[in-house]
């Protein structure tokens, strides 16, 4: 059973993550040069300012974690998951970043046993917060980045609604729809479609605004665990195209992500 209410140590990564997006948005509102990573994604000067805030939060709440972050494995550190570790994405959503829309998050995530047991998801454009434990549930709250961190955030909790037989409202990305996606979505019915960026797609279906995110493209275990785990938190489900639940520390694939889908229940319709 929940407590209905977020433990310290939740309410710490609250902070950390609300220090980081504080960072991005003061980078947001310059000028700012893009760069491309080995793989050609983008990366700015926010995502390694946002992560080395996020590194050194969690170094002082936690000094002996083991934490797998986006940016020091492009840069070609060692990640080695163990049975509990963080899983950073400092900047989710860079081309949202780059596009000013505002639709970009921080990322920091808790895994246990393979499952993500907490995460926060903080949109600093947004002033959207959003926070889930196993052991509490899921809370939302608005907070601004320009504003210090609260000592009791305005949290209200927040509980995924029934999956429905018919009228679904399935969430997308904005940045990678692909055709699979699109003959997924022709199979069912499904009275609306939502575009979101980065992880607020999970966030969606958390807070009742949709009930489905199908995922077919690739994605990394930073991008989904903060988001699965506010998910989860509030009664949803993330599993594997295969039925399989989805799983973390996969560093047999690279920690990439197989295609999956996301749910307000355990089974998909």
């Amino acid at each position: 059973m929940t407590s209905s209410q977020p433990s310290q140590h939740l309410l710490s990564l609250m902070k950390v993550a609300h220090a980081a997006g504080a960072r991005i948005m003061e980078i947001y509102s310059q000028d700012f040069q893009v760069a491309s990573k080995a793989d050609a994604s983008p990366v700015t000067e926010a995502d390694i300012a946002a992560e080395a805030v996020i590194l050194d939060g969690l170094k002082k709440i936690d000094p002996a974690a083991n934490i797998i972050a986006e940016e020091a494995v492009s840069a070609g550190a060692i990640a080695e998951a163990s049975r509990e570790f963080y899983l950073v994405d400092p900047l989710d959503g860079t081309r949202e970043f780059i596009s000013r829309n505002g639709e970009f998050t921080v990322n920091i995530a808790v895994v246990r046993d393979t499952a993500p047991v907490a995460g926060v998801v903080y949109a600093p454009a947004l002033s959207a917060l959003y926070a889930g434990e196993t052991s509490s549930g899921a809370f939302a709250a608005s907070v601004a980045a320009d504003e210090a961190f609260p000592d009791a955030p305005p949290l209200r909790p927040i509980v995924c609604p029934a999956l429905p037989a018919s009228g679904i409202k399935v969430v997308a990305s904005r940045s990678h729809r692909d055709e699979q996606t699109d003959a997924w979505l022709a199979r069912r019915d499904v009275a609306e479609i939502l575009s979101a960026g980065s992880s607020l797609k999970f966030c969606l279906l958390a807070s009742g605004k949709a009930h489905l995110y199908p995922r077919f493209g690739r994605t990394m275990e930073w991008d989904t665990a903060a988001g699965h785990a506010v998910l989860s938190a509030a009664g949803g489900e993330v599993f594997e195209a295969t039925g399989e639940v989805l799983r973390y520390g996969k560093k047999d694939r690279g920690f990439d992500n197989p295609a999956f889908i996301a749910s307000v229940s355990a089974t998909e319709c």
